[in-house]
């Protein structure tokens, strides 16, 4: 090795710049001609694709690590700049300087080992290095000011696209349909995450790269506030309500995260079985196992100790029947529901005027209220912490005030919508069991019923909401009585309009 050797340092800030190579080329290149011009030889060259406004720069500390071994006689950087913007980095290299290693700038002539020259460098470190500061400011204003505008400036989640600066995300024409049929299946409560994933991976969902999406990122995205028109930023907590147009309603969200928190994955399953999974043992709480054996499929509690014996599948087929035909209207009330079902049809139109001027006023009073905590943060009188709380509640309360006041009236009737299907498809109910497959059938009880409950021989149904408030209906058949059952019927449509609506 010469007698004196010397490494030297390139570097550009983004991996872009180092693909396009110009930079660097143009500093190693300044570098040479300066070793050539006082010649000093070069023995290894450092370079290097990433921001000096950070500290732990592989490169550079790799370097730095040659220097103290003191094999090498200095190094030769291009300028100051290229060496370190921060403070940290650049008294990393003055120790090295005070320890007798020389370090050289090919564009600034600086003696660093007088005190004029070592004070001009410290000057120039300090300058870099307060640029940085000065960038991160107008990057964090910009940022935020993005954000105050209701702008994502962000990359776009799946299922919408970037529409470029200054633009709000704008719904992808294929995955947006795909993100919002995600939310409502998964909202059911009948499917798991690689499920649905399958399901909607078969349907054409993929990623900005056009690959199937990962069962993580999945699993995030039905997390995403996103996707109900708020900006969420993670590292703050804080909420902004954004200018994109929602894909689900706040509502779906929260229904979705209910159903994510008291569910577990899914498992593939090599047989098929109608109840698998909804037979519950009243002893221990166990779902029951089902198992084929000779031709029949027998349902067995999982704790060897248990007294509970197995059940034929039999028993848990003519329990659920029996539910379906319980679902089943009669005559009369089809007719009376009918009428009760056009008669709320017609006075939706004034309940939704009503409901959009109490909006109304309640979103201005949310708005006043936003002023004034602004308002107290610029006088001093709240602290930046609580601030934010309640600026984050206040952004979240406008948000569902602004959702709920686009489509009142349309929820109204969405909702009657929803009863009126409800009630076909009790009414329905027993015949589609019985004409239908395995699968079919199997998509009915996940439609119809929560659990069976198991007790020796007895079966007890749960059923879900809405089907519970349809087989809990009280029946009347004769005399006054019919009066009671009118009444009643009034109140079941209530209650289901009132479930839909919600």
């Amino acid at each position: 090795m010469p007698a004196k050797s010397y490494l030297s340092y390139v570097r550009v800030s983004t991996q872009r710049q180092g693909e396009l190579g110009t930079s660097l080329i143009e500093q190693q290149s300044a570098i040479e001609s300066y070793a050539a011009r006082f010649d000093l030889t070069i023995v290894q060259q450092y370079e290097e694709r990433e921001t000096a406004a950070k500290q732990g720069r592989p490169v550079f500390l790799e370097m730095l690590k040659r220097l103290r071994r003191g094999d090498t006689t200095g190094v030769i950087i291009h300028k100051i700049d290229r060496s370190a913007r921060n403070l940290k980095d650049w008294a990393d290299l003055g120790s090295l300087i005070d320890a007798g290693l020389e370090v050289h700038f090919a564009s600034e002539s600086l003696d660093l080992n007088s005190r004029g020259g070592r004070l001009s460098a410290d000057i120039q470190a300090v300058v870099a290095a307060d640029y940085i500061r000065n960038l991160r400011e107008e990057v964090k204003k910009g940022f935020y000011g993005r954000l105050k505008q209701g702008l994502y400036p962000m990359p776009a989640p799946v299922g919408y696209l970037d529409m470029g600066k200054g633009q709000p995300k704008k719904p992808h024409p294929v995955a947006a349909a795909l993100i919002r049929k995600s939310f409502e299946l998964y909202a059911t409560g009948s499917y798991g995450i690689r499920t649905l994933l399958r399901e909607m991976t078969e349907l054409g969902l993929r990623n900005k790269n056009g690959n199937p999406v990962s069962k993580n990122a999945f699993n995030d995205l039905l997390k995403n506030k996103f996707y109900t028109g708020i900006i969420r930023i993670v590292k703050t907590g804080e909420v902004y309500h954004g200018r994109h147009q929602p894909l689900v309603s706040m509502k779906l969200f929260e229904r979705v995260q209910g159903v994510m928190h008291g569910k577990t994955n899914d498992q593939h399953n090599t047989h098929f079985f109608v109840f698998r999974g909804l037979a519950v043992c009243r002893s221990c709480a166990h779902k029951l196992i089902p198992e084929r054996q000779k031709g029949n499929v027998y349902y067995r509690c999982q704790t060897r100790t248990c007294p509970q014996k197995t059940l034929r599948e039999e028993r848990l087929t003519e329990n659920f029947r029996w539910l379906l035909e319980d679902l089943r209207f009669t005559e009369r009330e089809n007719r009376h529901l009918e009428r009760r079902l056009n008669e709320r049809r017609g006075a939706a139109a004034a309940f939704a005027q009503t409901r959009r001027q109490t909006l109304t006023l309640q979103l201005e009073t949310c708005l006043r209220r936003l002023s004034k905590l602004t308002d107290a943060l610029i006088d001093g009188t709240i602290e930046q912490e609580l601030f934010v709380t309640k600026k984050n509640s206040l952004i979240l309360e406008e948000h569902e005030l602004r959702g709920e006041l686009k489509n009142v009236g349309g929820s109204e009737g969405d909702a009657l919508d929803r009863t009126r299907e409800i009630l076909e498809l009790a009414n329905r109910a027993c015949a589609s069991y019985k004409t239908g497959n395995d699968e079919e059938k199997r998509e009915m009880v996940k439609t119809v019923v929560s659990n069976f409950t198991v007790e020796g021989k007895s079966v007890v149904i749960k059923p879900n909401v809405p089907f519970e408030l349809i087989v809990n209906r009280v029946k009347k058949v004769s005399g006054g009585a019919f009066r009671v059952a009118d009444r009643t019927l009034q109140m079941l449509l209530s209650e289901l309009v009132e479930y839909f609506y919600s």
